[in-house]
């Protein structure tokens, strides 16, 4: 019983851990976090620059949680999460390195 419960808990965590690894819109998201959070740190960008691209993060997060919500994401919506994930990735850039407005 307790060697079942173990290999069952041991596939599932592996699961989970390869769902999330081949899922590149997560990847995507979580790196362009990264790089915001990164930008605040070494001063590349101000609180308030953030937060607007915080905000970009959260409506991507909406429309993929909206797009999820009937079970299949179609191909209009994966070009639509994929262009606002271009549209945050050239704003996060564009903020670091062209700041004209400091």
């Amino acid at each position: 019983m307790r060697k079942k419960l173990y290999t069952s808990a041991v596939v599932l965590l592996l699961f989970s851990t390869l769902t999330l690894a081949n899922n590149p819109t997560r990847k995507r998201q979580v790196n362009q976090q990264i790089r915001i959070r990164n930008g605040v740190t070494t001063g590349e960008l101000t609180k308030a620059e953030a937060i607007k691209l915080q905000k970009q993060q959260v409506n991507i997060k909406r429309t993929k949680k909206s797009a999820i919500a009937d079970g299949i994401v179609t191909r209009k919506e994966r070009v639509a999460i994929q262009h606002k994930q271009n549209r945050a990735s050239a704003n996060i850039y564009r903020k670091k390195h062209y700041n004209l407005s400091r």
